[in-house]
């Protein structure tokens, strides 16, 4: 009689050895590609973010408006308030919101507990009969992972005289020319140097005339 032919038990676990080495190396190539896509998803959707807040912030400050947000010792109104890390000025919101009226705009580079910084916006409504402005909501990150960051002001005083670049805007009776936001966030993904030239509108602002001269007649020079 004629044996049946087969597989010998080395031969099965040849096979088997095989089978194991090509399983592996189509899950590393799985692997591979999910960690792939998943990295470019999320270099897309932090250029997206940095897009989102440079846009938003070249159109809020453009838009600043020359309306009091507190008086100083002496009762002079005060329009501007700005310093390394944080700075406060009104200008209307975009789309639906600016249905809510020009905003108070609180501007922060605050620490995020872990060595890092993040900018933060808060907004709050100002009341018509002079009462302190009313918080909306709770303070909005507009970017995290910022390894480190300032913001810088440039304009004239009073007199007309310009004022160099300074990481605090001394006079807040009037509104800087100009305002530089300088951040350096984490990673590959890089923040243009932003300078804003501020314009206000003396159409839709309560500054006296003097202030108003002052701030636009300086001149847009860099």
């Amino acid at each position: 009689m004629k044996h049946a032919a087969g597989f010998t038990l080395l031969e099965v676990l040849a096979s088997l050895v095989l089978l194991a080495l090509l399983l592996v190396g189509v899950y590393s190539g799985i692997r591979t590609a999910t960690d792939s896509v998943r990295s470019g998803t999320a270099a897309i959707e932090r250029i997206d973010q940095v897009r989102a807040a440079e846009d938003f912030l070249r159109r809020e400050l453009a838009q600043s408006l020359i309306q009091p947000i507190s008086h100083n010792e002496h009762g002079e109104a005060i329009y501007f308030e700005g310093t390394a890390r944080e700075m406060r000025y009104v200008a209307p919101l975009p789309g639906y919101l600016g249905k809510l009226g020009p905003q108070l705009q609180r501007l922060q580079l605050v620490d995020d507990g872990s060595g890092g910084l993040r900018l933060e916006l808060s907004l709050a409504m100002l009341p018509p009969d002079g009462q302190p402005p009313k918080p909306l909501g709770d303070p909005q990150v507009l970017l995290d992972h910022i390894k480190d960051g300032s913001f810088g002001y440039r304009g004239v005083d009073g007199q007309g005289q310009a004022v160099p670049w300074s990481g605090t805007w001394a006079d807040g009776r009037m509104l800087p020319q100009l305002v530089r936001i300088q951040l350096h966030p984490e990673g590959n993904q890089g923040w243009p140097q932003l300078d804003v030239p501020l314009r206000a509108n003396p159409l839709n602002s309560n500054g006296p005339p003097g202030v108003l001269r002052a701030t636009l007649g300086g001149g847009s020079q860099p």
